[in-house]
């Protein structure tokens, strides 16, 4: 046991000194597969491709891991996945060169295209442009509505149409606010003044000549693609395979599947002024305008500021600039990354939206091309979301073990059965469930239920059939021992705030 020991302490000894040592330029090459190796095996996530760029060169382009949890298919570089708000980039690019084709101007109000667009302030709706859209100050809280258009039945125009029913968190313009259904109105108006859908127009001037063949802008495509990546989250802590979310009714805000192959193209372009050799694919200009800081995000507590541009996020690191973005998806999480000054681009795609590997082996890279010394960003972030999971499996667990309780409700089933309407969202039905519990159907998410499991009072366990909308809890409001109403709430990870359901 002893020997056990010392040599267990000599090796740490030896690992101590060898990140001291080691010469931080040869990380890349030397030890980046076994870090993420071990990465992907602590973070639990099946497979993952990632892409390495630097001073116009492709420096790394690999597959890890499998592409689906059970199979032995193994993903490579040229194996698709989602990289949900990634296309944010994609959508303020391609407006970008429109202005630059005199076919529309970026500060052009959105009605000048789109008249029947509303908000639910009129000086807003008056005042709104295609810049407001692209930098998410149209005063809607971050998510503010996803509930309603997350892998809903709505189509565009009826996205567009709820937005003119919310009532934004803030006044117009004061504060940032992320929201996907203003990218699906860019993309609408990308439609209008390029004459055909934004899909086409993406396809046509980014993807193609860029050479991005694999690449396919909308979901519903990808389950039909030949070489693809399975989507996965985690269910009561194990890792389990889900279905594609179908979210082309916001496909202008992150629809698009594409690979590391795929994504070094986009990202060699970008990091060389639109050119791919001697020949310009992307106006230079139109890649500037998407870097200006329109808001202000957040600060940390170094004093650095995080700002949003057009479709990216601006960010100082160690004295360079950052222009980056992350996307999630039911399934999938993914990030890119640009260190312009450094001539450096990183793209990382995993196949489970539960993970921050997507934002720590970034800086590790960085850290590694800056010299700065070895500090391994994964693990750090790592216990920080250990210890988050942990508390949500035990509050989870502590609402499933009151429902082992049989605890009664305040009131008999029958008088929480019926149907319940919210002016933004529709209608749900709730109906006596197989036991003691209820079910709910909701009217634009045709394919998903929630099973209600008494908690006792008038307070309910919420499990959705689909993982990404979480568990959680519904608390019914009563009036004179008469159901009036009940408050459903999704998971963060579709919205945060709740909806108030009236019963009918």
């Amino acid at each position: 046991m002893k020997k056990l020991y010392l040599l267990f302490i000599c090796c740490l000894l030896h690992q101590f000194t060898w990140a001291q040592n080691a010469n931080r330029s040869r990380f890349i090459t030397d030890s980046l597969d076994n870090y993420l190796n071990k990465a992907l095996t602590n973070w639990r996530v099946p497979g993952a491709a990632i892409c390495v760029v630097k001073d116009g060169r492709i420096i790394l382009r690999k597959g890890y891991g499998i592409k689906e949890l059970g199979l032995a298919t193994k993903v490579d570089e040229n194996t698709l996945f989602m990289i949900g708000s990634n296309t944010k980039a994609f959508t303020a690019t391609a407006m970008a060169i429109l202005q630059l084709q005199n076919k529309l101007q970026l500060d052009d109000k959105v009605t000048k295209y789109l008249p029947d667009f509303k908000l639910n302030n009129k000086d807003a709706t008056d005042m709104v442009t295609l810049r407001d859209l692209l930098c998410h100050r149209i005063g809607f809280g971050t998510f503010q509505g996803d509930f309603i258009y997350w892998t809903s039945d709505l189509t565009r125009k009826d996205v567009m149409e709820r937005m003119s029913r919310i009532k934004a968190m803030y006044p117009f313009r004061s504060r940032w606010g992320y929201t996907n259904a203003a990218f699906l109105t860019a993309g609408e108006v990308i439609g209008k003044a390029a004459g055909k859908p934004w899909e086409d127009y993406i396809k046509e001037t980014i993807l193609s000549p860029l050479g991005m063949s694999s690449t396919v802008a909308l979901s519903a495509s990808l389950a039909t693609s030949f070489n693809k990546s399975a989507a996965h989250t985690l269910v009561d802590g194990r890792l389990t395979a889900i279905p594609y979310p179908q979210i082309d009714n916001l496909a202008p805000a992150a629809s698009i599947s594409s690979s590391a192959t795929d994504m070094s193209k986009w990202v060699m372009a970008l990091l060389n002024n639109g050119k791919v050799g001697p020949k310009e694919i992307i106006p230079a200009a139109a890649i500037r305008a998407t870097r200006q800081p329109q808001d202000l995000v957040g600060s940390d507590e170094e004093g650095g500021f995080t700002a949003y541009g057009l479709g990216w996020f601006l960010k100082g690191y160690e004295g360079h600039r950052m222009v980056m973005h992350t996307g999630g998806v039911n399934g999938f999480v993914s990030s890119v990354t640009l260190v312009p000054d450094q001539n450096l681009g990183i793209v990382i795609l995993t196949n489970t939206d539960q993970n921050n590997l997507i934002e720590t082996v970034n800086l590790d890279i960085i850290d590694a091309y800056l010299k700065r010394p070895f500090v391994n960003h994964s693990n750090t972030a790592l216990n920080v979301v250990r210890n988050s999971q942990q508390r949500v499996l035990q509050q989870e667990k502590a609402w499933r073990d009151s429902t082992l309780l049989n605890p009664r409700p305040a009131l008999s089933l029958d008088e929480y059965t019926g149907k319940y309407s919210n002016e933004l969202y529709g209608n749900l039905t709730i109906t006596k469930g197989d036991a003691n519990d209820l079910d709910v159907r909701f009217e634009h998410h045709p394919k998903m239920f929630a099973r209600l499991q008494p908690l006792g009072g008038n307070r309910f366990y919420a499990t959705f059939s689909d993982p990404t909308f979480g568990r959680t809890v519904f608390p019914f409001t009563v009036q004179n021992n008469k159901v009036t109403g009940v408050r459903i709430k999704v998971s963060d990870f579709v919205e945060y705030a709740p909806y108030d359901f009236k019963k009918k």
